[in-house]
């Protein structure tokens, strides 16, 4: 698998001096500021912080400090030519403009500023050249200062820092003078326009070596000849977004420094631009998909005289996981529409030949394996999310699958103990001898104990058995101390944080809802929250996509839907002391995967843009069943293949986000989570989100099949009316408030006459 680039990010030394190595710019900044030579261009105050403007002779500061508590220098903009620069007026206290002219062009520089929750400072910079501009190298733009103003004394470490195209993310503390935590955030979205002229993208941008930390903004790579990619004449194009947010007291330890992670990055992403959403069919994509699984010779095929799954068009051999997923997500299906579809009972029948009654336990591959495969190997995460799927079936009611579960759950337990709740990568089901210890980075399925946790507390609420709960907590517990390090397989982290919830609201221990946000801080540190527009990136959306695994370059389909899922649970069992941060951005994430996973399907991207070359099966895009794979730096979808073991994504997408509502000529969509709902009336409904606090929602009514949409009133629960927009005849959008209770009302045009 390809990896992705992360930037060398290193602490200061301990006790730094004179012979701590540095760059010339943090070497010409520390005799910036310690000889004052400076030019002063004015301030402002953001809450406890002093915010200072200076030029130097190659650059623009912001200077952000706290008085006897050192401070950062943001490098705001670089010209290694004389300059002349001056102050606009703004209507805002808390805002500044800054115009610099020089032989490169035109520079603007804005910085907002705000403190009413987190201190926050942005800082946007763009340039106008006045010449075909090439791009060789810029510096990075953000440097820990100490009481001193001195970048070589301040002392801290880096928490996390950008993965490859993921978020333009960083977030330290400055320990020494005791500044506290930094979160930096370079809104990518913005250069857009930068990395098209100069075919570059943000691979690893964010990030640094102590002192000098920041964004490095991209540059073609320098060689005997290198690329000639200017900066058009006149073309205004964004060199850096940055927006910080501030803390003034590090945290004690990993459980508060992820809550202060999520909360620093919800101010963040709440300073941002928002993509637009678009409404997406779900139910007729999965009505497509059934058909196809029932119907396309590629996605099925007969062992033993039963139907197994193919995980590929036509290619792989029927697995457990596989067939589990596929299995559950058409029984939500048939639990959604009130009667079982027939393809239950057929996928269901087979899934006796995974079990191994000597083991007691479900097996990876069916015992009539090819000699390509070994028959006994299996990936740790492997063992336990069928096993997932069999509770949540279990839970619903579902006798058969409770039996199969329960003659497994020993074994389960048996691999998790010899493991010491930290499992390699792969090994025998046999004996437990590990294939593969570690990953790219020596780290094993850091993050499959969260998933082990999950079916413990699952197994407990089949069973009552308090072991279950003995082991949900040596597994999260074992997991403690890991940090940002923690995520491996991004569905499986949203799992343990679901995990964590529910063992939190069944033990009211708060160490537990705590441990939650470690998960939720490694989850959103691997999602791309930017929107890209490199290559054929222009053909699909990524905002708030996260790589499925924590060295990948993509994103895919099955840990899309499948941490939405998880997501689901975690929200059920949060209840109203769950940080609002947090609860924004995990009902953010599920809002924009409704609509960002309906480019997986291969019908609705471009042929020409598909990957020709398949590393499993081929892509169909008659069928309607996702490739596995989109990426953010523009590659063609489809290298690995077209998912039939995703096909359960359109199932699950319909099943939680329509809602069929009694009698009522229309279904609701709704794209954030429905948590409460009440018929009040023959002709009325009552709802409640609990989405963001400041964010929105698209509430639609969809017409059902011959019938035809009613007048519909939508008003807040304090009673404002809000507005609808009609789109033909088959579907209205209100878009509502994303937290907070809604009343809908409806009557037939006639009645009104």
């Amino acid at each position: 698998m390809t990896t992705t680039r992360q930037t060398d990010v290193s602490p200061s030394p301990n006790g730094v001096n004179a012979l701590c190595p540095a760059s010339p710019y943090v070497i010409g900044l520390k005799e910036l500021l310690i000889s004052g030579h400076g030019k002063k261009l004015g301030g402002c105050e953001v809450g406890d912080l002093k915010v200072e403007l200076q030029s130097s002779s190659d650059s623009l500061w912001i200077l952000i400090r706290r008085p006897g508590s050192g401070g950062i220098a943001c490098r705001a903009a670089f010209l290694p030519v004389p300059f002349e620069c001056s102050m606009k007026k703004t209507p805002s206290a808390e805002a500044m403009e800054i115009s610099i002219d020089s032989a490169l062009g035109h520079h603007a520089v804005k910085l907002d500023t705000g403190g009413d929750a987190l201190e926050h400072v942005r800082i946007t910079t763009t340039l106008t050249p006045a010449i075909p501009m090439l791009v060789p190298f810029l510096p990075r733009d953000l440097y820990p200062l100490d009481a001193e103003d001195d970048p070589l004394g301040a002392e801290g470490h880096v928490e996390a820092a950008q993965r490859g195209l993921n978020s333009g993310v960083l977030y330290f503390q400055i320990t020494n003078p005791a500044f506290g935590n930094v979160l930096y955030f370079q809104n990518l979205t913005a250069m857009n326009g930068y990395y098209t002229a100069t075919a570059t993208s943000p691979d690893g941008a964010v990030g640094g070596r102590w002192p000098e930390l920041g964004y490095l903004p991209p540059s073609p790579t320098q060689s005997g000849t290198p690329p000639s990619k200017p900066l058009d004449v006149g073309v205004e194009v964004t060199l850096s977004d940055a927006i910080l947010v501030f803390r003034h007291h590090s945290p004690p330890h990993e459980r508060e420094s992820a809550r202060q992670f999520l909360q620093m990055l919800g101010e963040a992403y709440k300073q941002i631009v928002l993509p637009h959403t678009e409404y997406r069919d779900w139910v007729d994509r999965a009505e497509r998909t059934l058909i196809d699984l029932d119907q396309a010779p590629e996605a099925t095929i007969e062992h033993y005289g039963h139907r197994y799954v193919h995980p590929y068009t036509a290619s792989e051999y029927p697995d457990s996981m596989v067939q589990m997923s596929v299995l559950a997500a058409v029984f939500d299906w048939g639990c959604w529409r009130g009667e079982p579809h027939p393809l239950e009972a057929e996928l269901r029948a087979g899934l006796k030949r995974f079990y191994d009654p000597e083991l007691k336990a479900l097996r990876r591959y069916l015992p009539n394996v090819g000699d390509e495969k070994d028959a006994d190997a299996v990936d740790s995460w492997y063992l336990y999310h069928p096993m997932l799927n069999l509770a949540r079936m279990a839970l619903a009611g579902d006798k058969p699958s409770e039996t199969l579960f329960l003659q497994c759950i020993d074994f389960s337990i048996e691999a998790a103990r010899h493991f010491d709740y930290k499992w390699p990568i792969q090994y025998k089901v046999t004996d437990f001898t590990v294939i593969t210890a570690t990953a790219n980075d020596d780290r094993g399925q850091t993050d499959v104990g969260g998933l082990y946790a999950y079916v413990m507390v699952q197994a407990h609420d089949l069973t009552a058995d308090p072991r279950f709960l003995d082991e949900a907590k040596a597994a999260l517990n074992a997991a403690m101390g890991i940090r940002f390090n923690l995520n491996y397989q991004a569905n499986l982290t949203a799992w343990g944080a679901a995990a964590c919830m529910r063992l939190y609201r069944i033990t009211n221990d708060v160490i537990y809802a705590e441990q939650s946000y470690v998960y939720l801080a490694s989850f959103f540190h691997n999602c791309e929250i930017w929107e890209s527009e490199l290559e054929h990136a222009v053909h699909y959306k990524n905002f708030l996509g996260v790589t499925c695994l924590q060295d990948a370059p993509y994103m895919a389909i099955y840990e899309c839907f499948d941490a939405f899922t998880a997501f689901e649970h975690y929200l059920d069992d949060s209840g109203p002391g769950l940080d609002p941060a947090v609860r924004m951005l995990v009902a953010e994430y599920c809002k924009y995967a409704l609509d960002r996973a309906w480019y997986y399907y291969p019908d609705a991207l471009p042929a020409e843009i598909l990957a020709t070359k398949n590393r499993n099966g081929h892509i169909d895009r008659k069928l309607s069943f996702p490739l596995e794979d989109l990426y953010p730096d523009g590659q063609s979808p489809g290298q690995v293949g077209q998912e039939i073991y995703g096909a359960g994504a359109a199932l699950v997408f319909a099943t939680r986000s329509f809602h069929t509502i009694k009698d009522a000529p229309f279904k609701l969509f709704c794209d954030h989570f429905i948590r409460g709902k009440e018929r009040i009336g023959d002709r009325s409904l009552s709802i409640v989100l609990d989405g963001g606090e400041t964010c929105v929602a698209a509430l639609n009514f969809v017409r059902e099949k011959r019938r035809t949409l009613p007048t519909i009133k939508v008003a807040t629960a304090g009673g404002d009316v809000l507005r609808g927009h009609t789109h033909g005849d088959d579907r209205v959008v209100f878009d509502v408030p994303a937290n907070g209770r809604l009343i809908i009302t409806w009557h037939d045009d006639k009645e009104s006459t």
